[in-house]
């Protein structure tokens, strides 16, 4: 999968947690919950990631955790029901996707599988970034939208 390496800025998160198995439970997080409290407190026209903070190879599916999160200013105020979080700068692999949710998984496997046996990956979060424009957002007739993958690397 092509990828270019970059030094990416930390950035300050707020936003939810989804706990479960990874797979169309997510989309349905961001459609049904995610979405409607970032517009509840207007928090449209900014970056958004989906972070996923356990190795689904190696974590329980019941058990794996994804938080579904935008992009604050330093000062911006989290109140619960959101948990703040931080993406760290660094050197990332960042791969452009555009797919349909069910083909991500595919596309993470491919990205993931060519860093390992490259020997690049590094320790740390893996997300995907999705713009604040409309391409981020899935065509409703076809289900398409783009995002990045990104990957720590040495």
């Amino acid at each position: 999968m092509e990828h270019d390496i970059k030094e990416l800025p930390a950035v300050r998160l707020a936003g939810l947690r989804y706990k479960g198995p990874f797979g169309p439970g997510i989309g349905e997080f961001w459609r049904e919950v995610f979405t409607p409290w970032q517009k509840a407190y207007n928090l449209l026209d900014r970056h958004t990631y989906g972070v996923a903070l356990d190795n689904p190879d190696t974590t329980p599916p019941s058990e794996t955790r994804y938080d579904a999160a935008v992009e604050v200013a330093a000062d911006y105020p989290i109140a619960s029901p959101a948990i703040e979080s931080s993406i760290p700068a660094g050197r990332y692999a960042v791969a452009a996707f555009e797919g349909t949710a069910q083909q991500m998984p595919a596309a993470w496997g491919e990205l993931m599988k060519e860093l390992h046996s490259a020997g690049t990956a590094a320790e740390g979060i893996c997300f995907e970034r999705y713009s604040a424009n409309a391409d981020s957002v899935p065509d409703p007739a076809t289900g398409i939208f783009k995002a990045e993958l990104c990957v720590p690397v040495k």
